[in-house]
């Protein structure tokens, strides 16, 4: 399997996002593995950009017709969104689990799951409008490091969505300033 299937973290991000996008919004859904969400909310928004780092999701997310870019999280983009989507890796993986293809590289986030959303809320001011809001997925395995990070960096964020999977919580957060 070279791209991350639709599964509940996926599901949990499009319910999450088709209750807070809008008609007027530009959208950036980074990390989009096979295009189902922004496929989804491309019907309920201005403009959506899609982007992974798995050629193989570009290609997939291409074939379903959207705009989409291969980048490595938030620095390829020069403008501003006013919803930026993500369903990171969260999951720390052991040694033993890793075999270094691109469905690692879609989970694994690293020391305690936080590698990659760090660097995204590190990255987020340069993408996202000044009323914008971001979309965030994450993992109880995440938890409380998760949110000293965000208001480390001056936003604040609320909670939107959670699911219980039997040995995790999953939540949908909006962050804001």
């Amino acid at each position: 399997m070279e791209v991350y299937p639709v599964a509940e973290d996926t599901e949990l991000l499009l319910e999450a996002s088709l209750g807070e996008v809008r008609k007027e919004d530009f959208v950036l859904e980074i990390g989009t593995g096979s295009g189902y969400v922004a496929k989804k909310i491309s019907e309920k928004c201005r403009f959506v950009v899609a982007s992974d780092i798995n050629p193989f999701a570009v290609k997939k997310a291409r074939e379903l017709g959207l705009n989409v870019v291969r980048a490595d999280l938030l620095g390829a983009f020069k403008r501003k969104f006013s919803l930026v989507l993500f369903n990171p890796p969260y999951l720390e993986l052991e040694e033993f689990e890793k075999k270094g293809d691109w469905l690692e590289k879609a989970i694994d986030g690293g020391d305690k799951g936080l590698e990659i959303i760090r660097r995204f809320i590190g990255e987020l001011d340069g993408v996202l409008m000044k009323e914008g809001r971001a979309i965030l997925v994450h993992s109880s395995f995440n938890l409380p490091d998760i949110y000293d990070l965000i208001g480390e960096k001056g936003y604040r964020f609320q909670l939107l969505k959670e699911k219980k999977l039997f040995f995790e919580k999953l939540y949908a957060i909006k962050i804001f300033r």
